[in-house]
């Protein structure tokens, strides 16, 4: 059984920053493709930025690229996503998520595994 567990969201002015952790209970962790997706209230799941098995690619929506950079620590089945230059758009709950193969998706369908979330939110 996967377990996926987000932390490190709260409420921080437009222009900060924060760190989101997820930290997985999966055995071949380095094997899988993980991602983060968030949802705004009223709005659809949304693709943010995504991550190979090894590290080494990593891939971005438009809205996020330059100001968010994702990685993982294999070592620790941990995923991070650094959040900087915030802004009012970016308040959604933040989810991370497993996809059962090496390479990442920007399609939340494809990701197997889900984490319950973690609030953002970006005051003005």
């Amino acid at each position: 059984q996967v377990q996926l567990v987000e932390s490190g969201g709260g409420l921080v002015q437009a222009g900060g920053s924060l760190r989101l952790s997820c930290a997985a209970s999966v055995r071949t962790f380095s094997n899988y493709a993980m991602a983060w997706f968030r949802q705004a209230l009223g709005k659809d799941r949304e693709f943010v930025a995504a991550i190979t098995w090894n590290g080494g690619t990593a891939a971005y929506a438009d809205s996020v690229k330059g100001r968010f950079t994702i990685s993982r620590d294999n070592a620790k089945n941990t995923l991070y996503l650094q959040m900087n230059t915030l802004r009012p758009e970016d308040t959604a709950v933040y989810y991370c998520a497993v996809r059962r193969n090496f390479w990442p998706s920007q399609l939340h369908t494809d990701y197997a595994y889900w984490g319950q979330g973690t609030q953002v939110t970006v005051s003005s």
